[in-house]
């Protein structure tokens, strides 16, 4: 081929192209299996009597897409916390009043928080409104912890990798 090809600078272009779009394919692959491991539920599996399946992630913890008043979320189940918990990036975000100076326990410590109420907070097709909550600074931005001022509305039950959520009759 001769220097002075005509074609030889758009094949050098499509070739870089093709590269560009199939390393861009591959790290888009690789994002969505990751957000998969770490949070299976993102389409949360709602069965006909109500009842609400989470799959356990693969650290072993339940993580599932959700609302708080109407604001998509991101749960992690944390039969532990008292309430459902969250920062106060997202607590600013969503509007919440920021009720008494609390102190709480956490995994890091005790740490300063503020107590709120949420109008409701849902999982799959199970809603519950007047949920207590808190927030603090040291909270994760992007995770809220679901605790038992949301849980002690259901009956939850794990078996194998799975957590079942039934609504109180």
């Amino acid at each position: 081929m001769s220097e002075n090809n005509p074609h030889r600078r758009s094949g050098v272009a499509m070739l870089w192209i093709a590269w560009l779009l199939i390393l861009g394919g591959g790290w888009w692959g690789v994002q969505r299996w990751m957000d998969t491991q770490a949070n299976p539920n993102q389409r949360v599996a709602v069965m006909g009597n109500g009842e609400v399946v989470l799959e356990r992630n693969r650290q072993g913890h339940y993580v599932a897409d959700g609302e708080i008043n109407g604001t998509k979320v991101t749960f992690l189940v944390d039969t532990g916390a008292t309430s459902v918990a969250l920062s106060s990036r997202l607590a600013r975000e969503l509007g919440l009043k920021r009720g008494a100076a609390v102190q709480v326990n956490t995994a890091n410590g005790v740490a300063r928080a503020f107590e709120t109420r949420l109008d409701s907070v849902r999982v799959g097709a199970i809603v519950v409104h007047d949920v207590a909550a808190g927030f603090s600074d040291g909270m994760m931005d992007d995770t809220v912890l679901l605790g038992m001022s949301f849980l002690k509305h259901l009956e939850f039950t794990q078996r194998e990798n799975q957590l079942i959520l039934r609504p109180l009759r």
